[in-house]
């Protein structure tokens, strides 16, 4: 059984953006989307006009003053390698007590499996959720303009 992270999360988080489980490079580092070919930190980073902070420690200080909160749906789970397609015996998180913990009025979900897994467990934070395009290196159809759309829509500026 592989574990994730603990959510990252303050009062006035405006957002709450939502993966699926961490990749085998991001546990190994420690944190959220820590493969260096993954677009996460360089589009939430690049909408704010910042360069993405080095440590873990930054890009928490980063996440905090953006008003963003950040975790993954599932908490624990069976996983080959980084494939969301092979999560199996999952664990998800309490999200609907973050949600309303952290006073984040929308949620933007990394890709198809954390929607799906929303979608599941949590149908009643649905009306709250958008689904992007995965930021994850092997997602082709990755979109930075859809990306920069949604923060704009989340009221993050």
């Amino acid at each position: 059984m592989e574990h994730g992270f603990a959510p990252v999360y303050g009062k006035g988080c405006r957002v709450l953006i939502l993966g699926s489980f961490p990749s085998v490079r991001s546990r190994a580092v420690g944190f959220y989307y820590g493969h260096p070919q993954n677009r996460f930190w360089k589009t939430v980073c690049g909408y704010f006009g910042e360069s993405v902070p080095e440590t873990i420690s930054g890009k928490t200080d980063f996440l905090m003053r953006r008003g963003i909160a950040l975790w993954d749906v599932v908490e624990a789970c069976e996983i080959e390698g980084s494939s969301d397609a092979s999560i199996r015996e999952e664990s998800v998180g309490d999200l609907k007590s973050l949600f309303d913990s952290c006073g984040a009025e929308k949620i933007l979900c990394n890709g198809s499996k954390s929607f799906q897994m929303l979608e599941k467990h949590y149908p009643e934070l649905l009306p709250y959720t958008k689904k992007l395009s995965s930021t994850s290196p092997a997602n082709p159809r990755f979109s930075e303009r859809e990306w920069f759309a949604a923060l704009q829509e989340a009221g993050l500026h």
